[in-house]
């Protein structure tokens, strides 16, 4: 019979040998979670291989993803689409064992993880995704919404700042569903941790209002006691109005006879002659990447797997038959498909507005747009960093999920933007959800790593961002954003959305929500925007990223591109130029990235090659622009940081008026 000991060992010689096999990657934590890894998957996780996107299976995350092959081995081991091959290949290029756990990548791994304390975050919005689902849809004798997510944690991740973020709310939201295993193994890459982290790591999550779990004498669990781990889970998973945290004590680099507990095991190759020496002190008597069917059979999760997904499925129908409605839009949220009333009730939306042609802040649109789309999707959740009545991102059907109930929809993120974001990614994968968060644009930089995430993961997030230029007046520089959205659309996979009027906001809007699997930046401006009179064909265009607003009615020669408050400014300076006998044409721009990914023959449309004489204006940093204006086109911007002044005199003093591009624009026609 195989033992705990042994079935933790095939982890360890897999990790081994896979870091081995590249010579590159991090073999000490696998071995030293090992014996965590074997209760947690052997005696508690419910997973189907067979199926990884079983809607009730408990999630895992792997915070710290350095080490990568401690999941990888347990996935190949319990039985997902991963053979040993792919473990021969880590780190390889096109293998589906890249050096961290990547969500679309590999079969089994819930999110993607690397940057310490994302993983965490991430983990708490698969707990709220649960709590909040399972309020929705529950009934008495129907919890058809019922499982675990647990996560392992690393010194790194809880030296991150973004770990209290979100530790802090999750111990405010009582997420009783969540466990987190803390590998207390005293090394990071710089050697022992103890000369800058000391905390009291226990009496922190108390006060964060977290269960924590010790073993005797409030000591760590033993990390490689498979009872005390057991014990420790066991107790975590009855807790349920806490979050849990269990302190494991473990040895990094476990079994390595001069390796291990040593920071030389953390982030290197253990070395062919160390590695035989630890098979020797394991006991471990097979070749690399050798594992007996014996192993096999005693890991294999397929049948208990293939089983427990059969009993739910057997509770669902039952369900299905109590409560028809409850559970088709449940199936539908999961699919993430939208409601059959979507298309057309966002494009009566849109059109009222172009009828009515409201003039309004377009973060005023936006909650506009939340009141006409937030009855149409149930699955729509969202949340600011304690900035609602700036973001206006609370509407009409609000409910706050601490107090709400099944109408819950609503997160009070308070003043946690990184954390908010990476917990926004969590709920997006979770599934049946379509999260938004919101904080002015200028603090995006706390956010953006998670921004950035949402993008390579990908996860269908929409980060709205508000007070988007000098136009905020009076709170000056370091709320005046600048550099903030051309960083954004420098994001691979991103799509940023500065919308110009209040129908443009709900263009953006709309598309976002459309971007299945995929994350966009909706920003919006504090000051009121002109409404833009426009035809059929140019308002089915917002949706390209970029059209012509204006066009005079001779042959044009030259082109302003604008977005946001300044499309107002620009159609003033072509009307201008109108009557200086200039034509000109003036494109709305309120996305680059989805202007770009158009047919060749859209783009020409709407910026012929023929016509060089270009002026790009918005009040950002100049530089993102050239692209489209060109050497010897010109753009009006910002080159520097912004200034403490009522509007009007900011755009003034930084030269963002109509006289200034019409200058500009007689400048570049030749």
């Amino acid at each position: 019979m195989t033992t705990r000991r042994e079935r933790a060992n095939a982890i360890r010689a897999l990790a081994m040998d896979g870091v081995e096999a590249a010579n590159s990657g991090h073999p000490g934590m696998p071995m030293g979670m090992a014996d965590i890894a074997e209760v947690l998957w052997g005696d508690f996780l419910h997973h189907n291989p067979t199926n990884p996107h079983w809607p009730n299976r408990d999630r895992f995350v792997l915070s710290n993803g350095h080490g990568s092959m401690l999941q990888y081995a347990l996935l190949h081991l319990t039985g997902y689409d991963l053979p040993i091959g792919e473990l021969k290949r880590f780190r390889q290029l096109g293998s589906k064992t890249a050096g961290h756990p990547e969500f679309h990548h590999t079969p089994g791994i819930e999110t993607t993880t690397g940057p310490l304390g994302q993983g965490l975050a991430n983990a708490v919005g698969f707990a709220i995704a649960e709590e909040v689902l399972a309020a929705r849809f529950n009934r008495p004798g129907h919890d058809i919404v019922d499982h675990h997510t647990f996560v392992f944690v690393g010194d790194g991740c809880l030296m991150e700042g973004i770990s209290h973020e979100v530790s802090s709310l999750a111990g405010t939201l009582k997420l009783g569903k969540l466990v987190a295993i803390y590998d207390d193994n005293g090394i990071s890459i710089d050697g022992e941790v103890h000369d800058w982290f000391t905390d009291n790591t226990a009496e922190r999550f108390r006060a964060y209002g977290w269960n924590v779990v010790v073993g005797d004498n409030d000591k760590p669990v033993d990390g490689h006691d498979a009872e005390a781990i057991k014990k420790a889970i066991s107790s975590a998973t009855s807790q349920s109005d806490k979050p849990s945290l269990i302190i494991c004590k473990t040895i990094i680099g476990f079994g390595s006879p001069n390796k291990e507990g040593k920071e030389s095991s953390h982030g290197a190759a253990l070395g062919k002659d160390e590695v035989a020496l630890a098979r020797k002190q394991l006991g471990w008597e097979y070749g690399p990447f050798e594992i007996p069917q014996t192993m096999y059979d005693s890991w294999s999760a397929k049948k208990s797997g293939a089983d427990a997904e059969k009993a739910w499925n057997d509770k669902f129908d039952a369900y299905a038959k109590a409560f028809p409605e409850l559970a088709s839009e449940l199936k539908r949220r999961l699919s993430g498909e939208l409601p059959a009333n979507w298309k057309e009730g966002a494009a009566a939306f849109i059109k009222k507005l172009q009828t009515e042609g409201p003039v309004v802040a377009s973060r005023k649109a936006s909650q506009m747009s939340l009141d006409a789309y937030g009855p149409l999707l149930t699955e729509l959740i969202g949340g600011s960093a304690d900035l609602a009545p700036s973001n206006l991102t609370i509407w009409k059907g609000s409910k706050n999920i601490a107090t709400g109930g099944a109408e819950g929809n609503y997160i009070h993120y308070g003043v946690r933007e990184f954390g908010m974001t990476a917990i926004s990614n969590g709920i997006a994968l979770h599934g049946g959800f379509i999260p938004y968060d919101a904080t002015f644009l200028v603090f995006s930089d706390y956010a953006r790593n998670a921004v950035r995430m949402s993008c390579l993961i990908p996860a269908h997030t929409i980060h709205v961002y508000t007070h988007d230029s000098i136009g905020l007046g009076e709170d000056g520089p370091t709320h005046q954003p600048i550099e903030h959205m051309a960083s954004l659309r420098l994001i691979p996979n991103n799509r940023l959305w500065r919308p110009a009027d209040a129908v443009e906001s709900a263009v953006s809007w709309k598309m976002a929500i459309e971007r299945a699997g995929n994350p966009s930046c909706l920003i919006f401006s504090r000051q009121n925007l002109k409404h833009n009179p426009r035809t059929d064909e140019q308002l089915a265009n917002i949706e390209k990223g970029g059209y012509v607003l204006w066009e005079p009615s001779e042959k044009f020669k030259a082109i302003i591109i604008a977005t946001g408050s300044e499309v107002g400014i620009a159609v003033e300076a072509a009307q201008a130029l109108g009557d200086q006998g200039v034509p000109v044409r003036v494109v709305s721009m309120p996305c680059t990235e989805e202007f770009d990914a158009q047919p060749v023959e859209y783009r020409e449309g709407v910026l012929p090659s023929w016509c060089r004489a270009r002026v790009a204006v918005e009040a950002a940093s100049v530089d993102f622009w050239f692209k489209y204006v060109g050497l010897d086109g010109k753009v009006i911007g910002m080159t520097t940081f912004g200034a403490s002044a009522p509007i009007n005199d900011l755009y003034e003093h930084f030269g963002i008026t109509t006289p200034k591009i019409v200058d500009a624009v007689k400048s570049v026609i030749k």
